[in-house]
């Protein structure tokens, strides 16, 4: 399974950059023209696979550092455990058992918060819960507490 989302993954990635070449070569024909307008829009379009490229590089760098996160959580038996929680017939967690989940670990996170792992657990009851924004803020906030932890 996680072969196939790897795979899956790089040919994203290569079929992204396949359209930043393509963009990139309209972008130089654009620009050959010469005329103003046709100049402009090349310009325009340049800028296309410069910030696709960026957001690409970025969106990777935190899915490898999340999943370290949660290989490392796994390995020190801090994952949460929702395998008892209700769920609706989606999959979904029911929205009150989410809460509650949610509020404890919040409790834990107030008792410790420079505890990597108590962050990395807030940001998954964050995404249990469905906000999917702050659990990216929050996982944002586990990996820095966890990359400026010495290495064991």
């Amino acid at each position: 399974m996680i072969l196939r989302i790897q795979l899956l993954i790089g040919f994203l990635c290569l079929a992204l950059l396949v359209y930043f070449v393509m963009l990139t070569r309209t972008a130089i024909a654009l620009l050959r023209t010469g005329t103003p307008a046709a100049v402009a829009l090349g310009v325009g379009v340049l800028l296309l696979p410069i910030v696709g490229a960026w957001a690409t590089v970025a969106t990777l760098r935190a899915g490898l550092a999340h999943q370290r996160l949660a290989r490392l959580a796994a390995e020190q038996g801090v994952e949460l455990d929702v395998s008892d929680l209700p769920r609706r017939p989606s999959g979904r967690i029911e929205r009150n058992a989410a809460d509650a989940l949610f509020a404890t670990v919040r409790r834990d996170v107030e008792a410790d918060p420079d505890s990597w792992q108590h962050w990395y657990r807030l940001a998954r009851a964050y995404d249990y819960a469905g906000d999917r924004s702050r659990a990216r803020e929050t996982m944002r906030k586990a990996v820095a507490l966890q990359a400026d932890q010495p290495q064991q």
